[in-house]
C-alpha cells in the first residue's frame, strides 16, 4: 500500500477534535469507495460502539459476546502492563446523509462501528521520578494522579512511579474512576477527597471538584497541567504548575508556576526552594526580633532608671543597618538542604514565628539584655575605670556596650543560620555571600570604634576591652548549643493568648448590649 497515494485520493470533511469528555476524536473522509467515518480513542469506550470487527482477510465479522470479552481482556491485560489503550474503529456513511451547508455542525455517527484494531502505546517513567515521587512523601507531600487513562492503566503506572504502594490497599476509595467521583454528593466527596490516591477515566472538572474538596478540608493544594481543560483545576489550586513545553498558552496563564522541562522532578526543586525562601524568612525574623527586643530592652530600662541612654540614635542606625540590610542579604542567600525536604509542610494557619523561633529569640535576648543591662549599672566598677575622668570613663562604657551589643549580633547571625539544628556551622563555608557579609561587618564595626568615634560620639577601646567585647559575643554559641536543649510545647505560643482575647471580646459585648 502506497500510503500517500491514497491519501491524495481522498479528502477530509469534517474533523471532530479528541475530546477529553468523550475520550474520543473523529474524521470523515471521502474517498473512491465512498464516505468513511474512522475513530479513534479510549479502547473500552470504542469497543463498547462497536458492533462488528473486521478480520484479517479483510471481511467484516458480527461482535459476538465472547469476542468482545477476548477484546476486553486484551485490553486489561494490556492496561495492567502500564500500556494506554488506544482503539481504532470505523464506519460507512450515505453521502446523502451528509448536510450540504453547515457541515462544522455535523455530529459524526459514532455507533454500529466496525472494529479495526487495538493498540498499547508504552509512556515510560521519566528516570528520576521514582525517586522524587519518594522525596514528597519524606517531605509530607502526598502526590496522587489524576488522569484520563483506563484505571489498570493508571494503576499500573501509579505502581511504576511510586504513588501506589504495592503492598497497600489498591482499591477504592484510594483507587476511583472520574465517573464515580463525580456522582457523589458534595459531603461524599469531601470525605473520600483525603484518601484518593489514584483517579483513572477523569474529566478535567473531576480534577477540579478534587481540588475543591481538598480545599475545603484545609489542604494547600498544588495541581499541574498542560491542556486548556486544566485550565480551572489550575486557577483553583493554591500553586498551580503548568508545563512549559507540552502546556497550552491557556494553561500557562492560569498557573503561577510554569515548569519548562515537563519533568516532575522539577516540582520537587519547587518544593525545595520554596521551603527554602520560607526558612530564610523565619530565620531573618529572628535574627532581627532578637535584635529589636535587646535594643529596646536595654534602652527603655537605662533611660527610666538613670534618664541615659548608652545606645545613641546613629549607633542604632548603624544596628539597625547591620540587622535590616546586610542580615537580610546573609540569610536570605541560604541555599537549599537536605533537611528541609524531611519537615513536615506547614499548615495553612499556622503561625510564621514558631515556638522553637520564640525559644532561640529569649535566649539570645535575656543573654544580651542581662550582661549589657550589668555593663551599664557596674560597667565603670568592673571595666576599672575608676582612674579615668568621669566624662571619658561614661563614654569608654558606652562604646563597650555599644560595640560587645553589634558583636553579639555578628556572632547570633550564625545562630539564625539554623534555628532548630544544634551544630550552626553546617555549611557555613560555602554560602561566600554570609561569611563575606560578617566579615565586611566586622571590619566596619572595628572603623567606628577607632576612627569615626566623633561622629558616633563614642571613644577608642584599648585591646583588653576589645577581647572581653568579642568573649561575650562568643558566648552566644554555645547558649545557643545548649539552648536548644529546651524543649517547646507543639501548640503554637499565639494559642495561648486566644482565650484571653475570645473572653475579653466577649465582655466587650456583653457591655455594649447591656
Amino acid at each position: 500500500m502506497d500510503f500517500n497515494d491514497v491519501r491524495s485520493k481522498s479528502s477530509v470533511l469534517h474533523v471532530f477534535p479528541f475530546n477529553s469528555e468523550k475520550k474520543r476524536g473523529g474524521v470523515a473522509v471521502q474517498s473512491d469507495t465512498g464516505v468513511h467515518i474512522h475513530w479513534k480513542g479510549a479502547a473500552e469506550l470504542v469497543l463498547s460502539s462497536c458492533k462488528s470487527w473486521l478480520s484479517l482477510d479483510g471481511s467484516v465479522q458480527p461482535m459476538g459476546a465472547q469476542k468482545r470479552n477476548e477484546y476486553k481482556k486484551s485490553i486489561e491485560d494490556m492496561a495492567k502492563s502500564s500500556l494506554r489503550c488506544v482503539a481504532f474503529a470505523y464506519c460507512q456513511c450515505d453521502i446523502e446523509k451528509i448536510p450540504k451547508e453547515d457541515i462544522a455542525d455535523w455530529k459524526l455517527p459514532e455507533e454500529d462501528l466496525t472494529l479495526l484494531g487495538i493498540v498499547g502505546i508504552k509512556d515510560p517513567c521519566r528516570p528520576g521520578v521514582r525517586s522524587a515521587v519518594q522525596l514528597c512523601k519524606n517531605a509530607g507531600v502526598k502526590v496522587r494522579m489524576v488522569t484520563g487513562d483506563n484505571i489498570e492503566t493508571a494503576k499500573a503506572i501509579a505502581l511504576e512511579c511510586g504513588i501506589l504502594d504495592a503492598n497497600g490497599v489498591i482499591s477504592e476509595p484510594f483507587v476511583i474512576e472520574g465517573k464515580a467521583f463525580r456522582e457523589m454528593s458534595e459531603i461524599a466527596r469531601g470525605e473520600i477527597a483525603d484518601k484518593i490516591t489514584v483517579m483513572g477515566r477523569s474529566s478535567p472538572n473531576d480534577k477540579l471538584l478534587l481540588v475543591q474538596a481538598l480545599k475545603r478540608k484545609g489542604h494547600v493544594v498544588a495541581v499541574t497541567g498542560d491542556g486548556t481543560n486544566d485550565a480551572p483545576a489550575l486557577h483553583e489550586a493554591d500553586i498551580g504548575l503548568a508545563m512549559g513545553m507540552s502546556g497550552t498558552e491557556v494553561a500557562k496563564e492560569s498557573s503561577d508556576i510554569i515548569i519548562l522541562d515537563d519533568d516532575f522532578t522539577s516540582v520537587v526543586k519547587v518544593v525545595r526552594w520554596g521551603r527554602s525562601v520560607y526558612a530564610n524568612i523565619q530565620k531573618f525574623i529572628q535574627f532581627q526580633l532578637t535584635v529589636n527586643v535587646a535594643a529596646l530592652v536595654i534602652n527603655v530600662i537605662a533611660a527610666v532608671s538613670s534618664g541615659d541612654v548608652p545606645l545613641n540614635a546613629v549607633e542604632l542606625l548603624w544596628v539597625n543597618l547591620i540587622m535590616d540590610t546586610l542580615g537580610a542579604l546573609a540569610l536570605a542567600t541560604e541555599p537549599p538542604t537536605d533537611n528541609l525536604m524531611k519537615r513536615q509542610p506547614v499548615g495553612r494557619r499556622e503561625p510564621l514565628v514558631t515556638n522553637i523561633m520564640w525559644r532561640n529569640l529569649f535566649v539570645q535576648a535575656i543573654y544580651q539584655i542581662a550582661i549589657l543591662l550589668i555593663f551599664n549599672f557596674s560597667g565603670k566598677k568592673i571595666l576599672r575605670l575608676q582612674n579615668e575622668s568621669p566624662d571619658n570613663a561614661e563614654k569608654m562604657k558606652n562604646t563597650f556596650i555599644f560595640n560587645t551589643f553589634v558583636f553579639c549580633q555578628i556572632f547570633n547571625e550564625f545562630n539564625a543560620r539554623k534555628p532548630e539544628e544544634r551544630n550552626v556551622f553546617k555549611g557555613v563555608t560555602k554560602n561566600h555571600l554570609f561569611m563575606g557579609i560578617v566579615c565586611v561587618t566586622t571590619v566596619f564595626q572595628i572603623l567606628i570604634v577607632e576612627f569615626l568615634g566623633k561622629f558616633f560620639k563614642i571613644v577608642r577601646l584599648n585591646w583588653s576591652l576589645w577581647l572581653v567585647s568579642v568573649a561575650i559575643g562568643v558566648v552566644s554559641w554555645p547558649l545557643a548549643y545548649l539552648g536548644k536543649f529546651i524543649p517547646v510545647p507543639v501548640r503554637p505560643l499565639q494559642a495561648y493568648f486566644k482565650p484571653c482575647w475570645k473572653s475579653s471580646r466577649r465582655d466587650e459585648e456583653e457591655g455594649r448590649q447591656g
